[in-house]
């Protein structure tokens, strides 16, 4: 197994790891010696097949062990924004040529965490630390899909994974709060931490992760929202310094994903 981890939680996961089924088999540590580059947007299968032209042909989510400028690299497709591309591992002493191979194609340009960021928000994908974190559940943060079908409590293999009576118990009897997308109904961008409110001024949840949708062209955000709030097309309102801006319960994702299934 090739796990790729959360960069915030890897010291934990690997802890955890070593803790768990570390007399089983050998866990490996790859921290130093690999580095992951994500090459994604509509051009990114042109660009990398032009260096391997196997890539062309995965389809979302599938791996393969491939070449590029000789070094053996784990190709994936998949990533963080939404949109078709890949990540690349890659030896971490290769890690810079291979970037600056990519960014010589002319479709290429490197982005920021901001980028990043703003794209994974439209596609309502979460950001650990900021949409979840350990004491946040699969079914509060709606990420259920997450667990397979087959463990979930009517599989044919429930359970047997941690938390599994927790989850099992939260799906039978619902949950307090629920995390949400959430349009603003004017120009305002909602930030993380506002307060959310109903036309009472009851105060029934809190952003998480809000700025600017540049391909939506309108701001976005997500919250945390009492349960008794949290369906579609409820009308809300984000407390902004001090001023009430309006907001509604939409779906995610905010801009359709495009992942390539073939």
């Amino acid at each position: 197994l090739f796990l790729v981890v959360n960069a915030a939680c890897k010291a934990q996961d690997l802890a955890h790891l070593q803790a768990q089924i570390g007399n089983a088999c050998d866990v490996q540590p790859l921290f130093e010696a690999r580095a992951l580059l994500a090459l994604q947007g509509p051009a990114a299968a042109h660009v990398l097949a032009r260096l391997a032209p196997e890539v062309a042909n995965m389809t979302f989510m599938q791996l393969r062990g491939v070449k590029l400028l000789g070094e053996d690299c784990f190709v994936s497709r998949s990533g963080y924004t939404g949109e078709d591309g890949y990540e690349i591992s890659v030896p971490a002493g290769a890690a810079e040529a291979l970037a600056r191979r990519l960014l010589a194609e002319p479709e290429v340009q490197p982005i920021g965490l901001g980028a990043r960021d703003s794209l994974r928000l439209e596609a309502g994908l979460c950001l650990y630390g900021h949409d979840m974190n350990s004491e946040t559940t699969p079914v509060e943060a709606s990420l259920l899909w997450a667990v397979s079908k087959v463990r979930r409590a009517d599989g044919q293999r429930a359970g047997g994974f941690p938390g599994a009576e927790a989850i099992f118990t939260q799906q039978r009897d619902g949950v307090a709060r629920k995390r949400v997308g959430l349009l603003p109904q004017e120009r305002t961008p909602v930030r993380e931490g506002a307060d959310i409110v109903d036309a009472n001024d009851k105060l029934v949840g809190k952003v998480c992760s809000g700025g600017f949708g540049p391909t939506l062209g309108a701001p976005v955000a997500m919250g945390y929202i009492d349960s008794e709030h949290a369906a579609i097309d409820t009308a809300l309102f984000a407390v902004v310094r001090g001023k009430k801006v309006a907001l509604k319960v939409s779906k995610m994702p905010f801009v359709a994903q495009r992942y390539y299934r073939g």
